[in-house]
């Protein structure tokens, strides 16, 4: 979600990615078009992290990039309480989330909206996107969840 001017709810447009970054541009050119494409392993097929250049299975340099399905469950949470005045555009803690996807890979990310709701470990999400300085960039939205299978809880300024 962007504000009325275009902002990000959350980061200064000068923390945006650099979107032509070699090792990366397939990611950012999908993410562009708002879809989610992440490196295989081009001989075996397992999922290499973002910056990984050696495949830890059959170590293979060569690497594929394939759009996955934009979905997946939180691995981990944290609620952030520290803000960078000038960096930082809100004044609330907000959710960074571990998310393990479809397709194998794990992201940190925050959510698409500003939200006061902190997801839980098991949560099932989907993956859109936030414009940071003109660059798609990875974002959590929440999906509903059957209430007794949810962990989610209200983020609050002070430890309960």
């Amino acid at each position: 979600m962007t504000t009325a001017l275009g902002l990000d709810w959350l980061l200064d447009p000068s923390l945006a990615p650099d979107a032509g970054d070699a090792l990366l541009e397939p990611f950012y050119t999908a993410a562009s078009y708002d879809q989610l494409a992440l490196p295989f392993c081009a001989d075996c097929g397992i999922p290499k992290d973002l910056d990984q250049h050696i495949c830890d299975d059959c170590g293979s340099a060569r690497t594929s990039w394939r759009t996955v399905e934009s979905s997946g469950t939180v691995h981990s949470v944290t609620v952030m309480h520290r803000l960078e005045p000038g960096l930082v555009r809100t004044d609330a803690p907000y959710p960074i989330l571990d998310v393990e996807l479809a397709s194998g890979h794990r992201l940190i990310m925050t959510t698409r909206d500003r939200t006061d709701v902190a997801f839980g470990i098991g949560d099932p999400v989907a993956i859109g996107f936030r414009r940071l300085g003109g660059v798609a960039v990875p974002a959590a939205v929440p999906l509903p969840a059957p209430a007794h299978e949810s962990t989610a809880h209200p983020i609050s300024e002070e430890p309960s």
